[in-house]
């Protein structure tokens, strides 16, 4: 069973921080210091459990340009257990919730692409990279 926290602060937080730390720090070789920004205290941040385990972790906030999804984060045994999607669902009824009329946007990693383009979410511009890692901005059509 999944379970979703929208995470304020505390314990919770510090367990989405570690997972994102997994993911993409020692798994995918991000710089610590690029993983971790002054965003931080104000994005609206997401936890996921699966039966009793901390395993996937997301946030989102507010850009420019509308509402930037973020740090989706899932640790490779939970890959395929329908986290990721779960966790995507519960981020995208917040925005639509409180944002109603923000464009919806994220960077997604290459091997993510189609993951997204599954759950409503169109590929923009061209291919760039970030920390090393290929991306696509993705744009939320529903």
């Amino acid at each position: 069973m999944i379970e979703l926290k929208r995470v304020k602060e505390g314990q919770d937080l510090k367990a989405a921080f570690r997972i994102r730390e997994q993911v993409f720090v020692e798994e995918q070789l991000v710089p610590r210091e690029a993983e971790y920004d002054q965003y931080e205290s104000t994005a609206r941040h997401y936890l996921a459990i699966y039966n009793g385990v901390p395993c996937g972790a997301a946030r989102w906030r507010v850009t420019d340009k509308g509402v930037k999804l973020e740090r989706f984060a899932v640790l490779p045994a939970y890959r395929n257990k329908k986290v990721g999607a779960e966790v995507l669902a519960a981020v995208l009824q917040d925005v639509q919730r409180e944002r109603p009329d923000d464009l919806i946007y994220l960077h997604a990693q290459l091997p993510a692409v189609n993951f997204y383009k599954r759950h409503g979410f169109a590929t923009e511009g061209g291919l760039f990279s970030e920390c090393d890692i290929q991306h696509y901005k993705m744009i939320y059509r529903g």
